[in-house]
């Protein structure tokens, strides 16, 4: 991948206030992947004490959308168009990880998926699938 579209994913990921209040981190940058770990912190957490699903569909938003980006010439950006999330298991542990994937590139749209586990103890669990229509946008 080329070493300027790497900076370009982490410049653009440090600039988001969101993934800074979630201590977010870009965690593998790769084309067409990129994966997002962020720690079920106490703010973070839902009634019941598991990861909230805002934390678990931030990340797997912002995966999928670098995804799509990784795969973009410099001169374009993305933005999310639509993106559906589904539950699978509560968030459970110590930290989300998110997998962000293009499943079909386009010149006026990007569909991506996301995955997102929740490790605790050394187990990693899939709590959550995503998927959307990504548009690219001048930067």
């Amino acid at each position: 991948m080329d070493p300027q579209a790497i900076v370009r994913i982490h410049d653009s990921f440090a600039s988001q206030t969101m993934m800074q209040t979630l201590g977010a981190e870009v965690i593998h940058i790769g084309s067409g992947e990129v994966r997002i770990s962020a720690p079920i912190l106490p703010g973070t957490r839902q009634q019941q004490g598991f990861g909230h699903a805002g934390l678990t569909f931030s990340i797997g938003d912002s995966a999928a959308g670098y995804a799509a980006l990784s795969v973009l010439p410099l001169e374009q950006d993305v933005l999310t168009a639509e993106i559906k999330i589904n539950l699978l298991a509560p968030a459970r542990g110590d930290r989300l990880v998110a997998t962000g994937r293009v499943i079909k590139p386009g010149r006026r749209l990007i569909v991506v998926s996301a995955e997102v586990h929740a490790e605790a103890d050394g187990a990693s669990t899939l709590i959550a699938l995503l998927q959307g229509t990504m548009v690219p946008v001048p930067t």
